[in-house]
């Protein structure tokens, strides 16, 4: 990142009481941009915000009039966003038939719903004044699959899908559209969702090396960036040898 490019600029970060999200808010305020951060923790959120002297907004968005709320405090304060890290989202390790329709309605409605509600509050801003950026948060489940996680891969497909889409319909409108597709994070996510990460490999990435691989994304103008880069292949041989690649998810996990 370059603060050059940054300076002035107005940021919304999602997520940001830590992890991901926390790592952004600080690198864009610490680029030169003002930035709004929300959470569901407030005292995390506070620390967050007093570290990068952004404006901190606590907000649950698994409620939609919150959500609506939080776009319409940041554009009333502000008068713009010009970069929007849709980066909260929750978890659920464990058998579909484990959960409860209050659990599945909160994963749809944070990881799903909030990014779509947040992307077209702000987005009439960005289209008349010719530029914006657009970061997602994905997950490598959204584009694999992953046993005992169907509704939260659900939701990160649904991004992705999402993402791409929006990424067509405002194509040569000075809009980037950027999806991070992680494979594991080092955050508090996996604590949060109940299961630890079980696996050896892909090792956990630190948060702000997940931070600054979406940013830089934005900042280039790609479309999809993967943490580690290697998940190219397993997202390729599911998209060009399906019945090889469900064959081989069944055998190993």
């Amino acid at each position: 990142m370059t603060s050059r490019r940054l300076a002035g600029a107005v940021a919304l970060v999602t997520g940001a009481s830590s992890g991901i999200g926390a790592a952004a808010a600080r690198r864009l305020a610490g680029a030169g941009a003002r930035v709004f951060l929300s959470g569901r923790d407030p005292d995390r959120l506070a620390a967050v915000a007093a570290e990068s002297g952004g404006t901190a907004i606590p907000c649950d968005l698994t409620d939609p009039d919150r959500t609506a709320e939080l776009a319409g405090r940041v554009l009333d304060d502000a008068g713009r966003v010009d970069i929007l890290v849709n980066n909260a989202g929750q978890g659920f390790a464990g058998p579909l038939t484990g959960m409860t329709d209050a659990q599945i309605q909160a994963l749809v409605a944070a990881n799903l719903t909030a990014p779509m509600l947040l992307a077209r509050a702000v987005l009439p801003g960005m289209l008349a004044r010719g530029s914006g950026r657009l970061g997602f948060v994905g997950s490598i489940a959204g584009r694999l699959g992953v046993r005992e996680e169907a509704v939260y891969a659900g939701t990160k497909a649904g991004l992705s899908v999402f993402a791409d889409s929006l990424r067509q319909e405002t194509t040569g409108r000075g809009i980037v559209v950027t999806e991070l597709v992680p494979a594991v994070v080092d955050t508090p996510f996996f604590a949060r969702r109940g299961r630890p990460y079980p696996r050896r490999r892909p090792r956990p990435v630190p948060a702000e090396r997940a931070a600054d691989a979406l940013l830089t994304g934005m900042l280039a103008g790609r479309h999809e960036v993967c943490l580690p880069r290697w998940m190219v292949l397993p997202i390729a041989v599911r998209a060009t040898l399906p019945a090889t690649y469900r064959r081989l998810a069944d055998r190993f996990g």
